[in-house]
């Protein structure tokens, strides 16, 4: 930025400095981001994007407009530890908050690695949606004392979101409200949230949950937000907002160039949002910009982090004795009734041909999951948002690693899902295809997962396993499994000291395997072939009984191999 534009207090000033940092940033937009007029994002963003409210995880829900100073913050915090003033108490961030964005960071790199999430992000939009959970008013745990709850999504000034939660989350039964110090609205924490302190749960009004759902939110769909239009991208599907982004990127910045914690609950608090424009006031003085300044509202009275109070009403005079003009009476103009929404006119999906879904486990489904919105003729509808949710018990997710993905259907009413990737677990679970927006009956798809399997095994050595009585064998027996002449890695296999060739139950006698504890054992399970499809068993002990013993390994799939073992007394 080219402006000092330190802690910003006037309405006025706000907006003005809003609107030239916005011309300031505009250099790190995503290529093909434009703004309308009320700075909304109109293209660049992935139309993917998951969200009731227009796609995004808030709901568009207003959010805190204060920028950044020029000059990098001090290192140290204030005397008193109260944080700091002017620069410095921009710089804030209270302790757990801090610890909760630098540990879903941590978390990221691990499950998410191509991700490159740096926690100044997180921090940025914390900054922006609650000013740091207010300043860091949280318990040890990272829950706030109170529920940061933003305004009602009714449609007055805002989107209008149906209630999606019985009001669990936001103790809204009619409409839905942006939650927490992440203020994600309902119908996306109930994918999205994550447990981040290990308690198990997952609360959108403690901060280590919602950060570390901020993260994953962020990096679905395989966005690296080392790569700017990709950061972009996910910036905006948080709030679809062009001014949003760039308040968030010059927060960003500004992090990245220092910050420095300071105790819980007292960080600075934000002053300007989104949704308070500037209020001028008239009167025999020079007009005086006035913006009121309430924090997220929450029920229960007064919010901490700002005033209540309602903007001065035009007309009002600025000083005692001053008469006011009556306002005059606005035109009245017949209600319109609006046009139904490409949404509204749904009546029922239909399957477009999807096909039978079966995948071998950690194998990507060949087949793509494909629903067509209709209205109730049976014509197609296009501009529709079709979500995607995989039920059940199971460990199969989209590609890029979440259980939830939303799209919108084409020209030809189909809205295609990303490739489906099986897990470990085998077994058939559901995924269900239901319209962001409109209460139509859910579209069910069946999907099979399936175990790894082997039709062949063969040893990776040619010696013959020999023990003396009561010692152990010298080498460990490893195999090789194949399927189809490719590598069979992770199949499952078992290995039983037979009885003999006919007679598939375990030998009481001979060589045997060790548990934990030092007994013996004659059958291992649970066995499993690597990536290179080898399995080498752990080492075989013979008891004092001599002879010619079998040894067989069987996997998933059907694949036998039998190593016969010799227990012969030493030549004297």
């Amino acid at each position: 930025m080219a402006a000092h534009f330190g802690r910003l207090r006037k309405g006025a000033a706000t907006t003005a400095v809003a609107a030239v940092a916005v011309a300031a940033l505009s250099a790190s937009q995503a290529p093909g981001v434009t703004a309308d007029d009320p700075g909304r994002q109109t293209a660049g963003s992935d139309s993917s994007a998951d969200g009731a409210g227009g796609g995004t995880a808030t709901g568009n829900s207003p959010y805190y407009t204060d920028l950044p100073p020029l000059n990098s913050p001090t290192a140290t915090p204030a005397p008193g530890g109260a944080g700091g003033t002017g620069a410095d108490a921009e710089s804030d961030i209270p302790a757990t908050v801090l610890d909760a964005y630098k540990q879903a960071e941590a978390s990221l790199r691990e499950s998410k690695p191509g991700c490159n999430l740096p926690w100044q992000l997180l921090a940025a939009i914390g900054k922006v949606e609650s000013g740091h959970a207010r300043g860091g008013r949280v318990d040890a745990d990272g829950t706030t004392y109170r529920p940061i709850l933003g305004p009602v999504l009714n449609g007055q000034g805002f989107a209008n979101i149906s209630d999606t939660d019985n009001g669990a989350y936001d103790s809204d039964s009619r409409h839905d409200r942006a939650v927490g110090p992440m203020q994600f609205i309902p119908s996306t924490w109930e994918w999205a949230g994550r447990d981040g302190n290990g308690d198990g749960a997952k609360n959108p009004n403690n901060i280590y949950d919602a950060a570390l759902a901020a993260g994953h939110y962020l990096c679905r769909f395989d966005h690296d937000m080392s790569v700017q239009s990709e950061m972009n991208a996910s910036i905006l599907s948080y709030n679809n907002s062009t001014a949003y982004l760039n308040t968030v990127l010059s927060w960003l910045d500004s992090y990245r160039r220092g910050t420095h914690r300071v105790p819980d609950g007292t960080g600075s608090i934000p002053s300007h949002r989104s949704d308070t424009p500037a209020v001028t006031v008239p009167g025999p003085t020079p007009p005086v910009t006035r913006t009121p300044a309430p924090g997220p509202s929450e029920p229960g009275g007064k919010d901490p982090s700002g005033p209540a109070t309602p903007p001065s009403t035009p007309g009002t005079p600025s000083t005692p004795g001053t008469p006011s003009t009556p306002p005059s009476k606005p035109p009245t103009t017949p209600p319109t009734t609006p046009r139904p929404t490409p949404t509204d006119t749904v009546h029922h999906l239909e399957d477009a041909g999807t096909g039978k879904l079966t995948a071998t486990a950690g194998d990507t489904f060949t087949r793509k999951i494909t629903a067509r919105a209709e209205t109730k003729p049976g014509r197609a509808v296009a501009k529709v948002r079709v979500r995607f949710t995989v039920v059940g018990d199971t460990d199969a997710v989209f590609a890029g690693g979440e259980s939830v993905a939303t799209v919108t259907t084409d020209s030809a009413g189909k809205a295609t899902a990303p490739a489906l990737v099986a897990g470990e677990k085998t077994g058939d679970f559901t995924v269900r295809a239901t319209v962001v927006g409109r209460s139509v009956p859910a579209l069910d798809y069946t999907a099979t997962v399936t175990a790894r399997q082997a039709d062949a095994l063969a040893r990776t050595g040619d010696t013959a396993p020999t023990c003396a009585p009561g010692a152990e064998f010298a080498d460990q027996v490893e195999v090789k499994a194949t399927y189809k002449g490719a590598v069979a890695g992770g199949v499952a296999a078992t290995a039983t000291l037979v009885k003999s060739a006919e007679d598939a139950t375990a030998n009481d006698k001979g060589p045997y395997f060790k548990d934990a504890d030092g007994n013996a054992v004659r059958t291992l399970t649970g066995l499993r072939t690597d990536a290179a499809g080898l399995l080498k068993l752990p080492k075989l002990y013979a008891d004092d009984t001599v002879g010619t013993y079998l040894l067989r390994v069987t996997t998933t799939g059907g694949a036998t191999l039998t190593v016969e073992l010799k227990v012969a007394a030493a030549a004297s």
